[in-house]
This record gives structure tokens, C-alpha cells and sequence, in this order.
């Protein structure tokens, strides 16, 4: 372990693997993912784009699933995300680095958070954008400290997270896990008196406690349950994303992927019976990507060993295709 991503310079627990997938040509007009990764032949020249360099990151844990009592085999998530990714075709030209993967071994998972927000942070210092591929949701404590730990000496910056989930994620436990993130991140955050902003599209009412809705009203915590997130109410969900990006300066994205229907993602931990149309979310991460707001993603929750004909991973790969904007 500790390999270095020299070209971003941050370190590594398993380098970048060799992508591959389908071949047309070698022509800008034939582009696809694996053919664009690490290259900069195609990349827009620095007068002709203010898009920052995006950086994939994985995040191979298991540990707080496990902590969790959920299913496990999110480890594998981060290779299957960019298994998914490697024949989509790309239209726009944004330069596309593979960092590798910080790897979770056992139950370690306090140290690979450390090390996941170390390569986060530095991620960041080098002037790239952050997607992280998880990864069971202990990802996000992370993904955030990275992000923190970068505007730490810019108090005046207000971070938001946006979650869309159909957890709260605000289970207080004496150990981490998947259940925890936010309730260590909001911990966290009141020690170095900076404000908790958060909020979540998709919580599944009948699949959070009252101790969980509880504990989100007194952290001031703002959401949409999943019956408000139809297709027919997609106007008002923007509306609520619209209203959340104007309190923020600096917006972490953090899907989880059992906010969509199971019939769309199967392969997550929990499976949503009710969950929110792939419609309305991929609308959220346009109009996110679109905002000048968005400093850090994550995707997290793919659990390939139950997935069916990789529809959860091709679903997410669609979902970052379009928050990077390729």
C-alpha cells in the first residue's frame, strides 16, 4: 500500500487500473470513457474552459455496512462504477484522472476515512473536482473531512451537503458506520463552530425512527420525504435544491443509490419499495452540476453482488456522466 497518484500528488492504497471497453476509433468524434481517462489528448485547452479537472477516487469498504447490519459487497462498488462508466461515449471534453482507491481492510475503517480525507483534501488543493466511488455511506464522514479540512482556514465559507438518500444517516453509535455520517459530521462541525448544512431528498418515512426525524428537526436539518418527490412534483423539488444552493457557498453531493426505486437500483444494501424516479434525481444533478456550487461528489452504496444486469452501476455511471458534464 501507499502508492502515490503522482500526476494529482496524493497517496494511494491501489493504483489506477487499466480501463477498456468498446473501440470505434481513436478520434475525438468516437471518444468514450476508457479512451479518455488519464489522457489529456482530448482535454479542452485552459482558454476554452472553465471546467476544473475531475479526479476519481475509490472508496472500497465494507466496514460500515457490516457495523451496520446491512448486506455487504459495497467494497467492489468503485471497480464495478468504473466497469460501468468505460464504453459511455463522451461529448464534451473535460480532463478525467483516475486516482486509484483507498482500501478498507477488515474493520479499519476509522484510518481509511483518514486516508480517504487526505486524498479528498489534496484532491482539492491540486485544483480537481472530487468523485468518490464507494463504498458503503461511512464514506461520507471522509469525503466531507477532506472537503472541511480544505476550507478549514476560510471559516467564512459556507459548506452545504445535499444528500439524496432515503436514510437520515443520523444514528448517534459509539463506533461509525453507515448509519452514522452525518451525525459525526454535524458533531464535528459544532466542535470547530462552523453551521450544519444539511439536507436530504428521498427519506423513506416508514424506513427512519421517530429518534431519527427527531434528531434531524433539532439539527435543522432539511428534507423531502419520498411522497414528495414524484415526477409530477419535480418543479417543487428543484424548487427545495434551489432554495438549499442559496445558503451555501461550496456544495458536497452525496448520492446514495437506495434512493432510487428498487426496480431501478437493486444492487444497494437496503432496496427501496418506494423510493424517488431515476427522472427526478438525474433532473437534481443537472441542475447541480449546472449551479457553479459543486466542489465534491460522492456515489456510494453500490453493492454489485446484488445487482441485475449492472443496472445499479449503469444507473450511477448516467448519474455521474452527468455531474461531470462529459
Amino acid at each position: 500500500m501507499g502508492n502515490n497518484a503522482s500526476h494529482l500528488g496524493i497517496q494511494v492504497d491501489r493504483p489506477a487500473a487499466e480501463w477498456g471497453g468498446r473501440l470505434d476509433g481513436e478520434g475525438a468524434e468516437h471518444l468514450r470513457w476508457h479512451q479518455h481517462v488519464n489522457s489529456d489528448r482530448f482535454a479542452p485547452s485552459e482558454e476554452h474552459s472553465t471546467s476544473r479537472p475531475v479526479a476519481l477516487l475509490g472508496f472500497a469498504s465494507d466496514a460500515g455496512v457490516l457495523r451496520n447490519q446491512g448486506r455487504t459487497g459495497a467494497a467492489s462498488g468503485p471497480q464495478a462504477l468504473r466497469a460501468a462508466l468505460s464504453s459511455l461515449a463522451i461529448h464534451q471534453p473535460r480532463a478525467v484522472h483516475d486516482a486509484g482507491d483507498i482500501v478498507v481492510l477488515g474493520d479499519e475503517l476509522e484510518s481509511g476515512q483518514v486516508r480517504l480525507a487526505q486524498a479528498v483534501s489534496g484532491l482539492l488543493n491540486a485544483g480537481t473536482m472530487p468523485v468518490v466511488l464507494g463504498g458503503g455511506h461511512e464514506t461520507a464522514y471522509g469525503s466531507f473531512s477532506g472537503l472541511f479540512d480544505h476550507f478549514r482556514e476560510h471559516p467564512d465559507t459556507r459548506i452545504g451537503i445535499l444528500n439524496l438518500d432515503a436514510h437520515f444517516d443520523l444514528r448517534s453509535a459509539p463506533r461509525r458506520s453507515s448509519g452514522t455520517p452525518f451525525k459525526d459530521i454535524a458533531n464535528d462541525m459544532q466542535a470547530a463552530g462552523r453551521d450544519f448544512r444539511y439536507a436530504v431528498i428521498g427519506i423513506s418515512e416508514p424506513n427512519n425512527t421517530r429518534v431519527l426525524f427527531d434528531q434531524a428537526h433539532a439539527l435543522g436539518v432539511r428534507y423531502l420525504v419520498d411522497e414528495q418527490c414524484g415526477a409530477g412534483n419535480l418543479e417543487a423539488v428543484i424548487e427545495f435544491v434551489r432554495e438549499f444552493l442559496g445558503s451555501v457557498d461550496q456544495l458536497y453531493l452525496t448520492i446514495d443509490l437506495d434512493v432510487l426505486p428498487a426496480a431501478t437500483a437493486p444492487g444497494v444494501s437496503a432496496p427501496a419499495a418506494y423510493g424517488v424516479p431515476l427522472e427526478v434525481i438525474h433532473a437534481v444533478c443537472r441542475y447541480v452540476a449546472d449551479s457553479g456550487k459543486l466542489g465534491l461528489v460522492d456515489v456510494v452504496e453500490l453493492n454489485p453482488s446484488f445487482d441485475i444486469d449492472a443496472r445499479t452501476a449503469r444507473t450511477a455511471a448516467r448519474l455521474i456522466n452527468t455531474l461531470i458534464g462529459v
